[in-house]
């Protein structure tokens, strides 16, 4: 008889660019639809913020509804992830250019860049959605340092909106489900540049 397959454990980390929330929550319940079991993890401001995009409440509700499970909230709680082996995958989605920035300078002062860091010890995947008004600008370099770093893999991403906002980039979470595949098997999904 033939073993059944366990499924993918995904931590999945939200940070403030509130604006994406919706997309990001949305490709959340996606994967647990399609059999990931999902860890969520927000950083101190996308769990306490209120915004124009919704309240900081209303978005824990909902995540914690898709995965059947509280959402860490402290660097506590997140610490043991990868002592503990908690996660096969972790993603950030969104991944503002504060959390690049962090993640690029092992700067870990958020429940988020704490998980991203205690998963790393592991030496397993992280994929990083962003979401920066200031991709090509001053966080780009971060961009580049974390491309170049082992175990980092990029949603595809574009300009939002070279008119209004030339410096701004945005993944496409359309191309999730996509990305954590090929990064499981080590290879970036192709091409990044939208």
């Amino acid at each position: 008889m033939e073993k059944e397959k366990s499924p993918v454990r995904a931590g999945f980390c939200l940070t403030g660019s509130f604006c994406t929330f919706k997309n990001a929550v949305d490709a959340m319940a996606r994967l647990k639809n399609n059999g990931c079991d999902i860890l969520p993890i927000m950083s101190y401001n996308a769990a306490s913020t209120d915004t124009r995009f919704g309240d900081a409440e209303s978005h824990i509700r909902r995540i914690e509804a898709i995965c059947g499970r509280p959402v860490i909230r402290t660097i506590e709680q997140a610490e043991p992830i990868g002592p503990k082996n908690m996660t096969d995958i972790m993603i950030v989605a969104p991944c503002t250019g504060n959390t690049m920035a962090k993640l690029a300078n092992s700067i870990t002062d958020t429940p988020a860049v704490m998980a991203v860091k205690s998963h790393l010890r592991t030496g397993k995947p992280v994929v990083i959605a962003c979401a920066t008004n200031d991709g090509l600008a001053g966080s780009f370099k971060n961009i580049g340092k974390l491309m170049n770093y082992r175990n980092y893999y990029f949603v595809p991403f574009r300009q939002d909106d070279f008119v209004k906002k030339p410096s701004s980039l945005v993944a496409d979470l359309s191309l999730l489900e996509q990305t954590v595949q090929a990064a499981l098997s080590g290879r970036q999904l192709q091409p990044v540049l939208l």
